[in-house]
This record gives C-alpha cells, structure tokens and sequence, in this order.
C-alpha cells in the first residue's frame, strides 16, 4: 500500500517521502534499535517530553499507567506495541522498495486493456496488482515471516537490561512476556545452560517454519500461476 501510495500521480515530491524510509536501511540495525532503546526507556527523552506536555499524567488519571512514566518498553502491554510498531518502523522500508520495484514492472497493457474494458481501481488492485505482487514478492516473504519467527535483534536490543517479568510462572521457565521462541531459546542456553528445552523449542521453530513455508509456497506459486505470469 506504502508502494502503491509513492507511486501514485497524486503523491507529490515522492523522492523525498522514499528517501525518508530508506534512511532507516542505511543506518545499522542495532545501532537504531539501541538509540531507540533509549529514547523510550523510563527516564529517556520521549518520557521527559511527556511529563512536561502532562500527557504522562492524564494516562495516570485515567488508569493506563500507575507509574510516574510511560513504561514504553518495561511493562507488558506497551512493551508488545512498541516492540511491533518499531520492527515495522526498520522492516518496512526494504519491502516497500522491492514492492516499488515490482509495480514498476507490471505489463502497461494488462492495465490498459482492463480500463479499456471498464474495471474500477479496485478491481484492478484486486485481480491485477495484488494477485501479480503476491507472485513475484511470495518468496521474498515467506522469507521475512521466518525472520520475524527468529527476530533476535528486535527483541533482545529492545528489551535487554530494561525489561523485567513480574510473572511467576514465566520466571521459572526463564521466560519473559516479550519473548520470542529464540530470544528464549538463547536465555535458556546462555544464562541456565538448559539445553534439553532448548533443543525442544528449535525443533518447534522448525517444524513452524517448515509448515508454513511449504503452505505459502503452494499458494502463492502453485498451480499454473507461474505460466500466467510469465
């Protein structure tokens, strides 16, 4: 849609909007993630200009926060939000370029001959772009949701040293709430020396991963779609 959105005759100055999403892939991962960290601990700056705007206080008074700060990454709840809203802030920008790259790519005379025959934008989005996006980026997808499933970095820059479970249950697996099956798996390897469960939960992740790696690669290129497309 972000792709869709830059490419459009209505968007103006589309270079500069591009430019301002790929500056997050030019910047090292971890070290964004880490100045993130930061700027939203409990006595970072994002917590400083919200006490002095009172917006701290207000969530006070209406029950989200029962802390003098926001606990953006130190409390269940905010931590899952901000966790998603930041890995989709540096994930992104790489799909959205190779998504421009693909429109960029559709035949012009499929698109004509569809106007020409009298379908609306959104028929066209819908039996056209999307169907022909799903094709070309399928691969490069099911690639990035088995990222996501092992997304170490996101997790453990974000969460390390500043997150803390108040969970007992999740304490004596050695488990955090904002845990993914890996940033666990590692816990439990490199802090308690659990390999057993270790082991156990990679086998989890693959068997995940394979499953649906084979189910999306059914979908999105099986059949006779690669001879239409073609």
């Amino acid at each position: 849609m972000l792709s869709l959105l830059l490419n459009s005759a209505k968007t103006r100055i589309p270079k500069f909007w591009r430019l301002l999403f790929v500056i997050t892939i030019a910047v090292p991962q971890f070290v964004s993630l880490l100045l993130v960290r930061n700027f939203f601990a409990d006595n970072g700056i994002v917590n400083t200009i919200c006490s002095n705007i009172h917006l701290t206080g207000f969530l006070q008074d209406i029950g989200l926060v029962s802390t003098n700060h926001i606990p953006f990454l130190s409390a269940p709840g905010w931590a899952h939000v901000m966790i998603i809203l930041i890995n989709i802030w540096v994930g992104v920008p790489y799909q959205m370029l190779i998504a421009t790259g693909v429109l960029m790519n559709i035949p012009e005379d499929q698109l004509e001959s569809a106007k020409m025959d009298g379908a609306k934008p959104f028929q066209i989005f819908a039996k056209i772009t999307m169907p022909y996006m799903l094709f070309i980026t399928g691969p490069a997808l099911v690639t990035d949701f088995v990222k996501n499933i092992n997304n170490f970095n996101v997790i453990y820059l974000l969460t390390q040293d500043v997150y803390t479970t108040t969970n007992q249950a999740l304490a004596n697996s050695q488990a955090q709430e904002v845990d993914l099956l890996v940033t666990w798996l590692f816990r439990l390897t490199q802090d308690y020396y659990n390999y057993k469960m270790a082991s156990v939960i990679g086998i989890v992740v693959f068997v995940i991963c394979a499953v649906f790696t084979l189910v999306a690669f059914n979908y999105m290129i099986g059949g006779d779609k690669e001879g239409t497309y073609q």
